[in-house]
């Protein structure tokens, strides 16, 4: 399963690797370059797919999610950043330590898509779901944490090629650029650009409020649908890490 994903990633990712080559003179590029490549690698685009499935779910049942993905990116760029300054403070003995976990929180993934798929299609009760979950799925509640959490959790998912993209790539360049502390960040952004594209897509195609006009039960099947999707790419994730 994860050399099937692997071949997608690499045909995905092609064009954009000779970009990458040609911008190192421009760090800032180079790192927003390097992070959409890194949105394709498998790990992170099983997530991607996942984030976009969830958040498009709201907003075809309410409005767009702007402030929902603000929050969410947020999440991204913090976890990255928190890698960078690892490895400024650590040097690079930090890769070797952190190789030790990610195999253990890449596998925390897909029972977290799955929790949240189930969820969604109403398979585990309002009563006793987690206010964590809950926050996922939110329908009045304004807190962001849910969101955060959401990116920060995503963006622990390294694979093989996101730890060589991050790490062994991105890294380097930042010790030695003055606007080193800067890439992190912007590596974090260039991997959400496939949710905002799809985001984006979805608020220039208005035609959506139509379907809301059509009552709670195109509503509902729309949110069974997105759990299930959850559901799917939670066992897909489980199955590219568990085995």
């Amino acid at each position: 399963m994860y050399s099937f994903f692997s071949q997608i990633s690499s045909f995905l990712s092609e064009p954009f690797f000779s970009i990458v080559e040609d911008l190192k003179g421009i760090p800032v590029l180079f790192a927003f370059t390097l992070g959409i490549v890194g949105a394709l690698a498998p790990c992170q685009f099983v997530t991607n797919i996942s984030a976009i499935t969830l958040f498009g779910n709201r907003s075809l049942q309410r409005s767009i999610v702007w402030k929902d993905v603000f929050w969410f990116i947020v999440g991204k760029i913090l976890a990255f950043s928190l890698f960078g300054i690892l490895f400024w403070l650590l040097g690079r003995g930090v890769q070797e330590t952190l190789t030790l976990f990610f195999p253990w929180l890449q596998k925390l993934i897909g029972p977290l898509l799955l929790l949240v798929g189930l969820y969604l299609i109403g398979f585990i009760p309002f009563k006793v779901s987690i206010n964590l979950i809950k926050d996922f799925d939110k329908t009045k509640s304004e807190s962001f944490f849910g969101d955060f959490f959401l990116g920060f959790s995503f963006s622990l998912a390294f694979c093989p090629t996101m730890f060589v993209l991050f790490f062994i790539t991105l890294m380097p360049v930042s010790i030695t650029s003055s606007s080193g502390f800067l890439l992190p960040p912007i590596f974090a952004l260039g991997t959400a650009i496939p949710l905002i594209i799809s985001m984006y897509l979805i608020w220039e195609l208005g035609e959506i409020s139509r379907i809301k006009k059509k009552g709670r039960k195109v509503g509902v099947i729309v949110q069974r649908g997105a759990g299930a999707i959850l559901i799917l790419l939670g066992a897909i994730h489980m199955l590219m890490f568990w085995y």
